[in-house]
C-alpha cells in the first residue's frame, strides 16, 4: 500500500495557490490549477533550480523560470528540454540528459490534502 502524508487542510491552498513541503527528505511543489492539485518534485530535472515560480500554462504545464525547461504537472513528461536562453540553451540542454519531473499521488480526506512519500516515478 502506498504511504501518504497529511499536509494542510484543502482551504490553505485556494485555486491558483502554490506551496513548497517537506515530504520526508523532499521538497515537493503542491499546486491548485484550476481546482486540480498537483504536486512535481520543486526542483527542476535539468539543473535542480527550484520551480515554486514557475509559470503554470493552459496545458497543465510547469515551465522552469530557469532554462524555460517544460514538464507536465500530470505525467512529468518532458514538454521541452532547455530551449533559453536561444542557442546556449540547446547547449546547456545537452549537459544534462532529458528526465521527466517526479510527480506525486494526491488525494483529499477529511477536508485535508494528503501526497504520497514517494513519486510515481
Amino acid at each position: 500500500m502506498e504511504k501518504m502524508q497529511k499536509l494542510f487542510p484543502l482551504s490553505e491552498l485556494p485555486e491558483g495557490a502554490r506551496r513548497v513541503v517537506e515530504v520526508g527528505l523532499r521538497r515537493v511543489l503542491v499546486l491548485n490549477v484550476e481546482g486540480e492539485i498537483f504536486a512535481v518534485e520543486n526542483s527542476c530535472p535539468h539543473m535542480r533550480f527550484p520551480l515554486k515560480d514557475g509559470r503554470v500554462t493552459e496545458d497543465c504545464g510547469i515551465i522552469c523560470p530557469f532554462h524555460h525547461s517544460a514538464f507536465d504537472l500530470k505525467t512529468g513528461d518532458v514538454k521541452e528540454w532547455s530551449p533559453w536562453p536561444p542557442g546556449i540553451g540547446r547547449v546547456l540542454g545537452a549537459i544534462s540528459r532529458r528526465k521527466a519531473l517526479p510527480v506525486y499521488d494526491t488525494k483529499v480526506e477529511d477536508d485535508h490534502l494528503w501526497v504520497s512519500t514517494q513519486p510515481r516515478r
